[in-house]
């Protein structure tokens, strides 16, 4: 037996003497729920884990990116080539130490973010690089919706697809409220202070809640509790 075939499976957790299910778990727990690190810590001592909330934030800020990046490769192909696919374009402030910056965000029909992205201003300049990155990252959608904004148009009939774009009253009502979750979040964490964090946690905590959100107040108990479980098990499924 040749010593390549002998070696052990590559592990991303084997350097930690935790498991990888407690660290999962943690991971969830903070990036998931509007918890602090402290918070997390606090819920972990009562279940019987003693951790410093400097691990949780050690854990949250190595794996967290790493789950975000599997979960979104498995969402990727899953939904590439799907037809009637509408997207949803919007940008919302974010105070970053007493300065508003821009976190952009495109949002699909079945309410999953595709892309987050944060800028210093929201001219033509910024929409395009969000609108390229959204672009090359899930291919083309066959609809477009998008706010009064005049940066949109200028950066789509840059990139050739105006056509595709609608805007009206209500229409973009479904990013608006996917905002909500995310303001929570922020609430919780007292604010972001610097622009690599806030685009590092918006990116993760996008795919944790598309990963988690089973819709609840459109299904009944019973189809819920089956999609939490099938999302729950998947979870721990992660980087395996």
């Amino acid at each position: 037996m040749s010593r390549k075939s002998r070696a052990k499976p590559y592990s991303l957790f084997r350097y930690f003497h935790s498991s990888p299910e407690l660290i999962r778990e943690v991971v969830m727990l903070y990036i998931r729920f509007p918890l602090s690190l402290r918070n997390v810590e606090d819920l972990l001592s009562e279940r019987g884990y003693d951790l410093c909330h400097e691990t949780v934030r050690l854990w949250w800020n190595r794996f967290g990116p790493m789950f975000a990046a599997e979960i979104r490769r498995r969402r990727i192909s899953r939904m590439r080539g799907f037809r009637h696919w509408k997207w949803h374009l919007d940008e919302m402030y974010v105070k970053l130490n007493g300065e508003m910056v821009y976190l952009w965000r495109a949002v699909d029909h079945k309410d999953e973010i595709l892309e987050s992205y944060v800028t210093k201003k929201r001219d033509k300049a910024a929409a395009l690089t969000f609108m390229k990155r959204a672009l090359k990252r899930h291919g083309k959608a066959e609809v477009i919706v998008t706010d009064g904004l005049l940066s949109y148009p200028a950066a789509m009939r840059k990139l050739g697809n105006l056509d595709r774009r609608e805007m009206g009253r209500h229409l973009n009502n479904r990013v608006e409220n996917s905002h909500l979750p995310f303001r929570r979040r922020e609430r919780a964490m007292l604010r972001f202070r610097k622009m690599k964090t806030l685009q590092k946690f918006a990116s993760v905590h996008a795919s944790v809640h598309n990963y988690f959100n089973a819709e609840r107040h459109l299904v009944d108990r019973q189809t819920y509790k089956l999609h939490r479980s099938a999302a729950l098990a998947e979870w721990q499924s992660l980087m395996t």
